[in-house]
């Protein structure tokens, strides 16, 4: 197979949010599929009639698009591909390996119960298998008459060679008694009707792969190589979900994560090259292989997504970062409308050495754009009447200092507080609280430049009257 014939998808039900596992998954494909010069595929599961909505298909869409995982082919829908279905099913009717199933809600539940007391399998007992026409009428559903006899094998390209006894498979139904095709027969027509050459998937899915595979051999179509990939499991060693935190793209695009950390995040997870932790793009396309990722499910540590976001706060061009902090300055009442962005990436480049998440960049933000409360302790212990006079001296410098920019303000200030005999910690925690209106922030002179002459001058002049006033 040349590497450009190779098709894969990615297959999600719009029933909620876009799943973090769900991206990781998409996540493979896409790297499988670019790497190789193949195809990526969108289809979207919907089959589900009561749980899928429109709403949660875009919200997948907007997930995919926000992490730069594009597609070639799609989104396709499976409920407008039911003629197609029933198409196989009445076909699988008609060669008698397929047959209608008119056995209760209760009297399944019987065989069910009867199966658990006999320590055996608890699947479909067959009794509508052999029935002949008329025998049974009324509503019913239809069942793949497995083959009882023998063994499958998978050739998974993570977990290696799997075996499954066929007289444990079940006679799956393939169309519920309202006409709805089931999720086994869907997958298989789509994967068959799209080319799909891999399927790469989560752990979960492994027991649906011989039940897949058998419906593949019926339909008499060529069988896709597979692929599972281990679980995400939460702190507590159980399946990822919601009670562990965020679980959903939405959820860490709102906490103020980037997709470039995320995405960095979900392929280290199995997966390692060497020490690296940071991975661009460009290098997961050169460096990933699916060969490498382990079997072994992989526990979400939030805090170690959190240090990388970090990471790539500072690596991501500022001017970037500047853009994607609008939404969130906008969520902090700080702005209206766009502020010019020259200056917002000035604002980015003196904040992103401490802030990890766009959330908090856009929190310590507030200063360069409202005026604050001072922080009462801070105030208290550097707004003294002691260096109201020193303060008063400064403000007269800074009025006076050219070119305004960080470099020279910083030359200038501690240039005379030396003729002065005075240390520039002597007055860099006043000033400090007079700019910010608390002792943590970024760099003084950076934030002077920032805030420009006017509004520098103005803080000085207001904590002064702020230290009279309390006198």
């Amino acid at each position: 197979m040349a590497p450009s014939d190779i098709r894969v998808r990615f297959a999600p039900s719009p029933t909620g949010f876009l799943h973090i596992g769900g991206v990781r998954t998409a996540l493979y494909n896409w790297i499988f599929a670019r790497q190789r010069g193949g195809t990526m595929i969108l289809r979207i599961e919907d089959t589900d009639l009561t749980r899928s909505t429109d709403e949660a298909i875009g919200w997948i869409l907007d997930g995919l698009t926000w992490l730069g995982l594009d597609w070639d082919e799609g989104p396709y829908r499976q409920t407008e591909r039911f003629d197609l279905y029933n198409e196989h099913i009445d076909r699988l009717l008609a060669q008698n390996k397929a047959y209608r199933c008119y056995c209760t809600p209760g009297e399944l539940e019987v065989s069910r119960k009867e199966a658990m007391l006999k320590g055996t399998a608890a699947k479909y007992s067959g009794k509508c298998r052999n029935l002949k026409d008329g025998e049974r009428n009324g509503e019913h559903t239809i069942r793949f008459k497995a083959p009882q006899e023998g063994q499958i094998f998978v050739d998974d390209m993570i977990r290696g060679m799997v075996m499954f006894d066929e007289d444990q498979m079940d006679d799956l139904i393939i169309r519920r008694s309202d006409g709805s095709p089931t999720y086994n027969l869907t997958v298989v027509v789509d994967d068959a009707d799209m080319g799909i050459t891999h399927v790469i998937r989560g752990e979960d899915h492994l027991s649906n792969t011989p039940r897949q595979i058998q419906l593949y051999q019926a339909l008499e179509y060529d069988v896709p190589r597979f692929g599972h990939m281990s679980l995400i499991l939460g702190p507590d060693r159980e399946k990822l979900s919601k009670r562990h935190g965020a679980a959903a793209v939405d959820e860490f695009r709102s906490m103020g994560y980037l997709p470039e950390a995320l995405i960095n995040y979900l392929v280290r997870l199995g997966w390692s090259h060497e020490d690296q932790e940071i991975f661009s793009v460009e290098e997961v396309l050169k460096l990933w292989s699916l060969d490498d990722q382990g079997k072994s499910p992989s526990v979400f540590d939030h805090d170690k997504l959190q240090w990388l976001n970090g990471q790539w706060m500072k690596i991501v061009p500022p001017e970037q970062i500047a853009r994607r902090l609008l939404p969130f300055l906008e969520k902090e009442g700080l702005i209206t409308m766009s502020p010019e962005p020259g200056w917002l990436t000035k604002v980015v480049l003196t904040l992103r050495e401490r802030a990890v998440t766009l959330v908090e960049m856009a929190h310590r933000a507030g200063f360069y754009f409202k005026e604050l409360d001072y922080e009462p302790e801070s105030a208290e212990k550097f707004l003294t009447p002691e260096i109201n006079h020193l303060m008063g001296k400064a403000g007269a410098l800074i009025s006076t200092v050219e070119p305004f920019d960080h470099e020279t303000l910083h030359s200038e200030i501690r240039g005379w507080l030396e003729e002065e005999g005075r240390k520039l910690k002597d007055l860099a925690q006043p000033l400090r609280i007079a700019l910010t209106y608390r002792k943590d922030s970024p760099g003084l002179f950076e934030v002077m430049e920032v805030l420009g002459r006017e509004t520098t001058l103005e803080r000085i002049e207001k904590a002064r009257e702020w230290i009279r006033n309390r006198v």
